[in-house]
Formats: C-alpha cells, structure tokens, sequence
C-alpha cells in the first residue's frame, strides 16, 4: 500500500510540475522556497502563486485528521479508505479542469496529497537510530522508508513522462494507481 501511494505522489508531483504551472503539489518545501523568493523579489502575484497549495494542502491535513478522528472505529470501513475514495473522486475531476484554472487544479491536488507521510525525515531518523543503537529493526524501518522515497521518484517520473505526452488528462493514472490502493484496503479490511 505505501508504495503504491508513493508512486501515485510522485506521479501528482510530476503533474502539477509539468503541466499545472511550475507549482508542486507534495512538495510543500519547495513550494514555500519559491513564494518566498518571489515576494524578496517583489512579485505579489507569483507569490500568491504557490501560497494557494501550501494553504490547500494545510487544508487536507486538516480534513485527513478529522475524518480519522470521526471514522477511526467504524467497523465496515477504514477511515484511511474514505480518504483514499475522495482522493480518486478529486483526482478524476481535475483531469477534466482546463488549463486556465491551473490554480484550482493544483490545489485540489495538493489537498489530496496531504494525508501522505514524511518519508525521507522517517527514514533518515531511523537511520540515526540505527547508527546511535544498533537497532536492527531501525535499519529495516530505514531501508523500508528509503524504498519508498525510490519508488516515489519512480512515480515521479512516471507522472513527468506521461504527463508532458498526454496533458492534462495524465492525472488519471494516478486514480487507477489509488483505486488498486482502495481495493487492497477493502481486501485487508475484510
């Protein structure tokens, strides 16, 4: 399951970057170095620009915890499911946005990305303690997470190549990659 959400992260990174103006939707970093450079440089509205995702993103996280709270003993469904089917249902959508409202596409985006988790800062902090207390079990966690940032970059490159070849519409793979995400939940739920 974290490897498929990982591909299909990488995969709405490459797409927003591609073909959503510039702006990533996983990356709230970069996006958040770009803002700033612009407003140094005193460009109001390129700011604005890749503030909106950061906030929608926020959003997400914001909604993704909600729903767990509210969900988190339902007994037919994994409140993790419920994410995942509004993220395909978001996603589906923004392959139908034209380009002139790049903005809302990318923000929807990144709203559903949010429920994704910090692998690079868990699989180096497994590392750490691995090094400090030879904890196996923290190497394997390690490599696990280090995995999955591997198969992110492959989705990233996935999503970059079909992307700049099919356009707008190339979102939907990352709907097909989550409605296998979905089906696996419903099978390990039962």
């Amino acid at each position: 399951l974290s490897s498929l959400l990982a591909l299909s992260g990488g995969f709405q990174d490459a797409y927003t970057y591609n073909v959503r103006d510039k702006v990533f939707s996983n990356a709230q970093t970069g996006n958040v170095v770009l803002m700033s450079q612009h407003l140094m440089q005193g460009e109001w509205q390129r700011a604005l620009h890749y503030l909106f995702p950061v906030l929608a993103f926020a959003l997400g996280v914001l909604v993704a915890e909600q729903i767990g709270h509210k969900y988190k003993g339902a007994k037919r469904i994994h409140w993790r499911q419920i994410i995942v089917a509004l993220e395909i249902v978001l996603l589906f959508a923004v392959g139908f946005i034209p380009q002139e409202y790049n903005m809302l596409a990318t923000m929807l985006v990144s709203f559903t990305c949010a429920m994704r988790i910090g692998n690079l800062r868990s699989g180096t902090e497994s590392l750490s303690v691995f090094f400090r207390e030879r904890e196996h079990s923290a190497l394997r966690k390690a490599l696990h997470y280090y995995g999955i940032i591997f198969i992110f970059a492959i989705g990233a490159g996935l999503g970059g190549v079909l992307s700049l070849r099919i356009g707008v519409q190339a979102i939907w793979g990352s709907c097909i990659l989550l409605v296998i995400v979905c089906a696996m939940m419903i099978r390990e739920h039962r």
